[in-house]
């Protein structure tokens, strides 16, 4: 697709959209344009996966972050939170890291007149961004508690529930390089990240601004852009913006290509599973809110190629006579996106 669909689409959306919903983007596209500026104050090379991540939280999901350490994955998410307003916690994973450190626990206190009493002390993961930094070095346990909470926004300790905030989102690193002592995640909790964004080195124009300009005695913090009510409006409206039919059958026709049993026979025979329905669902709301980070009020087919590897890539596993033929998951993608036309 051309930059003139891009246009196009934009230009039909005011017909099609309710005026009130209009109006509430319009308004949305500004507010994003300085989050991505303030962002973009601190952040150098990354524009990418800038764009990516705020894609997961404007679509109200969580994000998986991949790349070797180093290449500022944790100043993003310290960013994100600032410029979006959200209380912001990170957490270091480790092999000993017990659910409770995460979720928090009860605690036995005695008052005055020795009453005793419990009373729950909340987790880091009571916060509205969360990092969970190299999640794969936790044990299963650990990884499915945090998981867990994810999917169903609240956690039980004691058979009490006690609820997350709102909104509330994950980015959770891993290093793809060192495996050792790490605990993969199953696929069935990788399926729970929006979007996997691959971090990759920045060019060498970008290396040179860090060098340049954080190494110095001045430090540039950047600026809120938005409040958490703000927020969970924006993310609201990414839900009712329209998304055209053909955009709708080219999700559908991507992702059920991607399933074993319904792409066609050069892919089918590559693969050992593919995507559920969650895939769709996940890059329906995904192309929405790419449209208005690229101040758009409806998304395209170049939305749907874009993002087809962000949200298809975890959700995917090769056969073994596949991966020893050389193929790869991200080709994979790229030759079922091309034959979307």
């Amino acid at each position: 697709m051309t930059a003139g669909t891009r246009s196009e689409a934009a230009a039909v959306a005011p017909t099609t959209i309710d005026q009130a919903v209009v109006a509430a983007a319009e308004a949305a596209l500004d507010t994003i344009g300085k989050a991505k500026g303030s962002i973009g104050s601190v952040i150098f090379g990354q524009e990418h996966v800038v764009e990516l991540a705020l894609v997961t939280i404007l679509a109200g999901g969580h994000g998986l972050l991949v790349g070797v350490p180093g290449l500022a994955k944790t100043k993003l998410v310290e960013a994100l939170g600032t410029v979006l307003g959200l209380d912001a916690q990170r957490v270091q994973f480790t092999p000993d890291l017990m659910p409770s450190d995460i979720l928090g626990s009860e605690i036995l206190d005695e008052t005055a007149d020795h009453k005793r009493s419990f009373r729950f002390v909340r987790g880091p993961i009571f916060a509205q961004l969360l990092m969970a930094d190299e999640i794969n070095r936790a044990s299963p346990r650990t990884q499915s508690a945090l998981l867990q909470a994810m999917q169903e926004h609240h956690v039980t300790v004691a058979g009490e529930r006690h609820d997350l905030p709102r909104p509330f989102h994950v980015l959770a690193t891993q290093n793809p390089i060192e495996q050792e002592g790490t605990y993969p995640l199953p696929e069935a909790q990788l399926d729970r990240f929006l979007l996997q964004i691959d971090v990759g080195y920045p060019s060498r124009a970008a290396e040179r601004r860090i060098l340049l300009e954080t190494t110095t005695s001045e430090t540039v913090v950047p600026t809120a852009a938005l409040t958490a009510d703000g927020l969970l409006n924006i993310q609201r409206l990414v839900r009712r913006l329209p998304a055209g039919d053909k955009v709708v059958d080219a999700i559908l026709d991507l992702v059920r290509s991607a399933r074993p049993g319904d792409g066609p026979d050069e892919v089918t025979n590559l693969l050992a599973w593919g995507p559920g329905p969650r895939a769709s669902q996940a890059l329906i709301l995904a192309v929405r809110a790419r449209a208005l980070v690229d101040g758009r009020l409806a998304p395209s087919l170049d939305d749907v190629a874009a993002l087809a590897e962000p949200v298809l890539k975890h959700r995917m596993a090769l056969t073994f006579a596949a991966r020893a033929d050389g193929e790869t998951v991200s080709g994979l993608i790229k030759r079922l996106v091309a034959r979307l036309g």
